[in-house]
């Protein structure tokens, strides 16, 4: 089924692969159609709106199947349409080679609505700050980088009797005052809520004991990976998020080239942040993992970051596994 805001392409096949059904259906008469129809697989491609009709064709009865839209890009045949897509869809679904995305909770998908709604709230807060630095140097008023310039500039406007800035000026200003006012209120509200989220599942509280890994990115891994058991090991995991060599090895000749970039962005960026804090705090206070301060010795930081990064990736798969809990490397023995 390729599905849309409004219109819906069914396309069906039996047993031997013959075409027993092309359909459109409009929004509303989705549940009707399937709740008459027997068992059956059905096949999406994943997206934000895939989950919703993954539960509620599971709850008819319906085994549904969940499939990355890239996997099923190679099966469409030419051309762009709702009947194609079906098509390559009803495909897709039938390779036993095929990979498909566990069905997420509503309340994973809510954890996950924090972050969206974190990083958009975060846009925002840069977004009125330099609006506010850059109409301010218009008028010959600037202040240094950081937290505490721009406290200075909003003392500045706060000012009225501060004549460098216009009459009307000002009241833009303050306007802008006001709103940054209320994304920083709401960002600190965002971040509460998800430090609680991480904190109120079992596997968020063991995830969390993991060097690198603050609340912030325990809640994004419970709320991301809902069936860690999709992924075979650890490398399948890293690979999914981009944390693995990008490949272009033919002839029997391996070439690896940087990390591929691949899959969950969000993930990856955390991960590389979270590193490279466990990496300066090695630095300035030591640690007991050698190979870190080996790798530090002849990679650049950054690489090692990546490094570490892939490896705490397969750290918070087998955390999520197994359901252990996370344990310091013993020191060397001299």
């Amino acid at each position: 089924m390729d599905i849309a805001k409004s219109v819906f392409q069914i396309h069906g096949i039996d047993a031997a692969g013959a075409v027993v059904v092309r359909r459109k259906l409009s929004r509303g008469r989705v549940l009707a159609y399937f709740e008459a129809l027997p068992r059956c697989v059905i096949g999406l491609e994943a997206c934000n709106t895939s989950h919703h009709w993954a539960r509620e064709l599971t709850a008819l009865g319906h085994d549904v199947r969940l499939m990355p839209a890239q996997y099923v890009k190679p099966y469409v045949k030419r051309g762009k349409t709702d009947a194609a897509d079906a098509e390559a869809i009803c495909e897709a679904v039938t390779r036993p080679t095929m990979r498909f995305v566990a069905v997420k909770t509503p309340e994973q998908q809510s954890v996950m609505m924090l972050h969206r709604v974190r990083l958009m709230l975060n846009r925002q807060r840069t977004q009125l700050s330099n609006a506010l630095r850059a109409h301010m140097a218009e008028f010959g008023v600037v202040a240094p980088v950081g937290r505490m310039g721009l406290e200075r500039l909003l003392s500045i406007v706060a000012d009225c009797a501060d004549k460098r800035i216009p009459t009307d000026a000002r009241v833009c200003l303050e306007m802008l005052v006001r709103q940054l006012a209320v994304v920083k209120t709401q960002v600190l509200e965002n971040d509460r809520r998800i430090r609680e989220s991480a904190r109120a599942t079992e596997v968020g509280r063991r995830l969390m004991a993991i060097p690198g890994v603050e609340p912030l990115l325990a809640s994004a891994f419970v709320a991301s990976v809902a069936d860690p058991r999709v992924f075979k090991t650890g490398r399948d995991l890293a690979a999914w998020i981009g944390l693995v060599p990008k490949q272009n090895s033919s002839g029997g000749k391996e070439r690896l080239g940087g990390i591929s970039r691949a899959g969950n962005g969000y993930l990856r960026q955390m991960l590389v942040v979270g590193a490279m804090a466990v990496i300066r705090q090695a630095q300035r206070h030591g640690t007991r993992r050698a190979w870190l301060l080996q790798l530090l010795a002849r990679r650049a930081t950054k690489v090692a970051a990546v490094a570490l990064a892939n490896k705490t990736a397969r750290m918070v798969w087998a955390l999520m596994t197994s359901g252990e809990v996370y344990r310091e490397p013993a020191v060397a023995a001299a």
